[in-house]
């Protein structure tokens, strides 16, 4: 009796330190909740601050094009213009050049402090989010405690690694891809796109000299809209935006279509329903990186002819399945290989896994593999 009352006794303080534990995440959550706001605040400043920058490095631009063609126009003709004149034209050329400058400058130091604000708020909010997280499971700890102190360590642990590491892993992916593809965006695909511009601007400025300079030019120009739809598709690779804008289907399709240029293998999108139904983000996310990794693997070591992708979204689950006619592999082999990652399966399999899902893998050498997955997405879910 006496070490029932001291088990009693332990239950009940640890209740009392679990409820003021969370009173305390509580409190962390509201302030941290306040400063995203405040951030979200300087963050908006930041960027109306950005924009309006750029217009104006943008104005300065051409003013500075104008100066330097006022200022060839006076150093060519002796005749018309004295050198007051041209010394006048040089001055303002000059000048406008350094407030350019300046202006550069300014907008690189905005585009710093915008990134970092960015991170900061990106940080604050996975603050919020676990903090949320913990109030939730705290308050699970304590109806398990208030009952019995059977299974809360299993339950705990299993909760931390299948909904805290594993998700949050899968998210800092996502959020990595997205920021990459975000700074790709912001930095070479406006330089390359500025740098046709100007080509364009030198191709009729060039009149006066030989015609091999043209030719030259317009070869660079080629060759940067080339890099510039590189660009574009490594950031579709990294996140396609239109997956957040249109969906799973129209995702697939553009997928398709660009990876169908780059390789002999068929593809075949057939979608069996649901085309028009939206998803909530996660599972999108989750069904469009199985495709993408399962094609990219038939395009790279299968050597296949053809390849279908068949997708069927109902209302409480998601098919999927991705089937080839190439040469097929060990299944159970690779599987239990950890150290081998040519496929990417092992990643597939977790990401699947991760909402609840089932993946199979059937694959005969020399006959084809056959990939098929099942999401649950019911109203827990959602």
């Amino acid at each position: 009796m006496q070490e029932f009352k001291r088990l009693d006794e332990v239950i009940s303080n640890t209740v009392k330190a679990v409820e003021q534990g969370r009173e305390q995440i509580h409190s962390i959550a509201d302030d941290a909740r306040l400063q995203r706001e405040e951030l979200k605040t300087r963050t908006a400043q930041l960027k109306e601050e950005v924009l309006a920058v750029i217009t104006e490095v943008d104005r300065m631009e051409k003013e500075e094009k104008l100066s330097r063609l006022h200022l060839m126009e006076v150093s060519r003709n002796f005749i018309r213009y004295t050198e007051e004149d041209i010394r006048h034209a040089y001055e303002a050329a000059q000048a406008i050049q350094v407030r350019l400058g300046l202006l550069r400058e300014r907008e690189a130091q905005l585009r710093r402090q915008r990134d970092e604000m960015d991170l900061v708020l990106r940080r604050m909010g996975a603050t919020v989010e676990k903090a949320e997280k913990l109030v939730s499971q705290v308050g699970l700890a304590l109806t398990l405690l208030s009952g019995s102190l059977q299974g809360v360590s299993d339950r705990l642990e299993e909760m931390q690694l299948r909904q805290q590491l594993s998700l949050r892993v899968l998210r800092a992916q996502e959020e990595e891809r997205l920021r990459v593809a975000r700074e790709i965006h912001d930095g070479p695909a406006q330089s390359m796109a500025n740098v046709v511009l100007r080509a364009e601007i030198c191709e009729k400025l060039i009149d006066l000299y030989p015609e091999k300079v043209k030719e030259e030019l317009r070869s660079l120009k080629d060759m940067v809209r080339e890099s510039l739809q590189e660009v574009r598709k490594i950031i579709f690779d990294l996140r396609p935006m239109v997956l957040d804008d249109l969906g799973l289907v129209p995702t697939l399709q553009r997928f398709i279509a660009e990876q169908q240029k780059r390789t002999a293998t068929s593809i075949e999108l057939v979608v069996l329903s649901g085309a028009e139904r939206r998803l909530p983000g996660v599972f999108e996310v989750a069904a469009f990186r199985v495709v993408q990794e399962a094609l990219n693997n038939v395009c790279k070591h299968a050597k296949a002819r053809h390849a279908i992708v068949r997708l069927e979204i109902l209302s409480g689950k998601i098919n999927l399945s991705v089937t080839d006619d190439g040469c097929g592999f060990e299944t159970t082999a690779l599987l239990r290989d950890t150290g081998r990652e040519c496929y990417g399966l092992l990643g597939m399999r977790e990401r699947v896994e991760l909402l609840q899902g089932e993946l199979k893998i059937s694959s005969v050498l020399e006959k084809g593999t056959e990939i098929n997955v099942y999401i649950p997405v019911g109203e827990r879910e959602r």
